[in-house]
């Protein structure tokens, strides 16, 4: 019988919404927490997605699972992740090859900050400057051309993963730990008790449970159920300098990523499968490959060896998502989503800077695979992941489009929700921070997730 086709319950003490990473990621791990604290198992865990397991932008991104943020609080909960990444390699797809971080000399503090950070929490990275970091990209990509490059960062336990093995994965272990999954069960709404506003059943089209407990990790559906709850569309974000800012709660952004085919395998010089490459040169123009006409003032571009929805042998990466607003159409999702398909302008972008990083694709916009691109995330007022009850019995996992590599969010709040009064890791991310003057700011980028 498949989860389809089981009945839905009437009452579940967990009821976890959203089955992309976050929510299978919390499942599994709260299955793991009630048996080993004695106080229930998987079967006191329901998952309900309306459409089904990584739906939404866990089941089309990339896949990279990596560590560089400017945000020191992330590195602590991508360790944890790393440790969910390899507790089963094989299940999640995981391919611990490393990634490599290659920015201007305008970013090396900011190198130098990071390296620090990610090593005090045991994620390990080595950094390198000037012509260490030029020898060190051509020791692995003899034809890097490292011209612009002065600083590099490489993390050596990350890598990527197929992003439809990684939650099919997932949903394995949370059946094989008694947890229940239903697809097309669409939550409409959460019925509240009289006071206090502690939720005592969740609403769906296939009818009312009432739960003890509710877990959200809806992704790019996040504003719509907040609404849901009765929170507001804006928030009054204090920084630490003292300043005072009126934000949109959710900002829409469309994300852009995609494929490029090759001719011989994507390798080291040691034949073996590259680290994930991620360059941003702030101050290096993007030229098209085959007009000469300037693209952009600035490159950004991560890659990796595809995986999955290759056809045939090719790499996938992205660049910068581009702003919507507080408003978008979710629904359709993704790719069949005629509104947020990329524009021919990505793939002249994307491949024009790989072939100024790699003279292996210098000719490449001829091998960009022409199919739809499209995705949309729901980011948080400051870009940064909220973890925090947004009512007495509700947790929210708001990742702000970070989701696939924090498999370890749910690992530490399924701690948080089992009777682990703090985890420290998940504290900076609290909404209370807003008001507390301790908003995340800008960072020296200019991607929004860094």
């Amino acid at each position: 019988m498949t989860e389809t086709e089981t009945k839905l319950p009437s009452s579940a003490a967990y009821v976890v919404v959203g089955a992309g990473i976050h929510g299978l990621s919390s499942a599994w791990h709260l299955a793991m927490e009630l048996k080993a604290k004695g106080k229930g198992s998987g079967a006191d865990v329901i998952v309900l997605d309306k459409t089904g397991i990584g739906a939404g932008a866990s089941g089309i991104a990339c896949g990279c699972v990596r560590n560089m943020y400017m945000t020191g609080p992330i590195h602590s909960i991508l360790r944890h992740s790393v440790d969910v990444w390899t507790y089963d390699p094989v299940a999640f797809g995981f391919q611990q090859v490393g990634y490599i971080s290659a920015g201007e000399a305008n970013q090396a503090a900011d190198y130098e900050k990071i390296h620090s950070s990610q090593n005090s929490v045991g994620y390990h990275s080595d950094l390198y400057q000037g012509k260490d970091a030029k020898n060190f990209l051509k020791k692995i990509w003899p034809d890097f051309k490292t011209a612009n490059i002065d600083v590099v960062l490489h993390e050596k336990i990350s890598g990527y993963a197929g992003t439809r093995q990684a939650v099919a994965g997932l949903a394995q272990k949370c059946r094989d730990h008694g947890v229940r999954i239903f697809s097309g069960v669409e939550v409409t709404g959460y019925q509240t008790a009289s006071s206090g506003g502690h939720v005592a059943k969740v609403m769906t089209n296939k009818g009312a449970v009432a739960c003890e407990m509710v877990v959200l990790g809806l992704g790019t559906w996040t504003p719509k159920h907040w609404a849901m709850l009765g929170r507001g569309d804006t928030v009054e974000a204090k920084y630490p300098d003292g300043a005072t800012v009126k934000k949109d709660m959710w900002t829409y952004w469309r994300l852009l990523e995609g494929e490029v085919y090759i001719d011989r395998p994507y390798r080291t010089a040691a034949d073996m499968d590259p680290p994930v490459l991620h360059v941003e040169l702030m101050n290096t123009p993007v030229v098209d490959q085959r007009t000469g006409k300037e693209l952009q003032d600035h490159l950004y571009v991560y890659w990796k060896n595809g995986a999955e929805r290759m056809d045939r042998p090719g790499v996938q990466g992205g660049t910068i998502p581009i702003k919507i607003g507080p408003k978008a159409v979710t629904d359709p999702y993704g790719h069949a989503n005629d509104e947020y398909q990329a524009e021919p302008g990505f793939a002249d972008y994307l491949t024009s800077a790989m072939g100024q990083l790699m003279g292996r694709f210098e000719t490449c916009r001829k091998d960009f695979r022409e199919r739809r691109n499209g995705g949309i995330g729901a980011f948080t007022p400051d870009n940064v992941p909220i973890f925090d009850f947004v009512a007495p019995n509700v947790y929210m996992i708001a990742d702000s489009n970070h989701g696939f590599k924090m498999t370890g969010a749910g690992k530490l709040v399924a701690k948080l929700l089992t009777g682990d009064n703090r985890v420290p890791e998940l504290v900076p991310f609290r909404l209370s921070r807003f008001q507390e003057g301790k908003t995340f700011g800008a960072s020296n980028s200019h991607c929004p997730w860094v």
